[in-house]
């Protein structure tokens, strides 16, 4: 790949139903041949990596993780666990230590190359923050067998709506974070806001310089959870994500859609807008990803209906949605039975999360 293009992941990070086994080595095959190289698991339904985190993982679900890790490794990309020790830094006392430690035991036995500590969508209202949560991550960092650790601030946008949502956000929070921090370890960024219309090097520079090294995107597109954004089919190229912010990045990984074949598209276009630079096309970039991953058939069909789909959403289709469920049930293809699924309401997100307002 070029110089130009960062080190690409994906990171399956939303609300809502969780991908099955079977979809998460899809992607991650169809991933590596674009040219991802690597894939964290983090679903925010996966309750054994969130609320109740202290507790192991059920032996099928360790397993089925086991053999994702397998597959990752042999395809060459490295794989991730995301786990979000909820609220820990209220309260990192011996035995939430030694809880904590021992997740990262039962993790380390799935097989990591990289392990994500996420602090993420939590208030914040605590008393020395960054300095609570470097030492949680530096803990991680020493007890993991995983060769590249992350983490996700609380704090993890410039998007005030954090603030609305979980607390004021600590004066200096960012560069506190940055002092303390181990140098080796990587920082997940949203950008300007939590779901960013568009990244620029000014921006990255910025946030660079707060922390002290370059971030890692956690690009909430094609991601379509909630209550709102669960309405809507996110499948145009990406935009707003110009080459020349190479340089000013770490990595870059997308939050996929809660349809993982309908992700791929998306996700082969950002590879071509780094690849392309200042030729970049964005509709051009999406015929050639809809024809590469679904074949000529599904891609026609998706573009003629982009606007139904992306644009108008289930609560404004009205008699279109049966039209439109008919066009898709007489397709034999996992995309098409993706829209078929989503037509029905199978992907709509009702409510949030306990903790997290829905939105608006």
């Amino acid at each position: 790949m070029s110089d130009m293009i960062p080190e690409l992941g994906i990171i399956e990070g939303y609300f809502g139903e969780p991908w099955s086994h079977a979809a998460r080595q899809h992607v991650a095959s169809m991933a590596r041949t674009l040219g991802y190289s690597f894939f964290h698991y983090a679903p925010k339904a996966d309750g054994f990596l969130r609320r109740r985190w202290r507790e192991r993982h059920p032996d099928a679900a360790l397993a089925e993780l086991s053999v994702l890790s397998s597959h990752c490794r042999r395809l060459g990309i490295r794989f991730g666990v995301g786990l979000s020790p909820y609220e820990l830094y209220r309260d990192y006392s011996g035995p939430a230590k030694a809880d904590f430690l021992a997740k990262l035991r039962a993790l380390d036995e799935i097989g990591l190359d990289d392990l994500a500590i996420l602090f993420d969508d939590t208030r914040g209202d605590v008393a020395d923050l960054a300095a609570k949560e470097s030492e949680i991550v530096h803990d991680a960092m020493a007890a993991t067998r995983a060769t590249r650790v992350l983490m996700c601030p609380t704090y993890y946008s410039d998007d005030v709506m954090l603030d609305s949502l979980f607390g004021s956000r600590p004066a200096g929070y960012l560069e506190d974070l940055g002092r303390r921090l181990d140098p080796r370890v990587g920082v997940y960024w949203t950008g300007e806001e939590i779901c960013t219309r568009e990244f620029s090097p000014g921006h990255l520079a910025r946030i660079a310089e707060a922390l002290r090294r370059k971030p890692t995107l956690w690009d909430n597109y094609p991601v379509n959870d909630g209550p709102c954004m669960s309405r809507y089919l996110h499948l145009r190229a990406f935009t707003g994500r110009p080459g020349t912010n190479a340089a000013h990045l770490a990595g870059h990984a997308i939050n996929p859609a809660l349809q993982p074949h309908l992700s791929l598209i998306p996700a082969a276009t950002l590879v071509a807008s780094y690849r392309e630079g200042a030729a970049y096309r964005y509709m051009a970039a999406f015929r050639e990803a809809a024809r590469a991953m679904g074949g000529p058939a599904i891609a026609a069909m998706l573009e003629a209906d982009l606007l139904a789909l992306q644009d108008l959403g289930i609560d404004h289709l009205g008699a279109e949605r049966d039209r439109l469920r008919e066009r898709y049930l007489a397709v034999d293809h996992p995309m098409a039975a993706e829209v078929v699924r989503w037509l029905a309401g199978a992907y709509t997100v009702d409510r949030w999360e306990a903790d997290i307002p829905q939105e608006g």
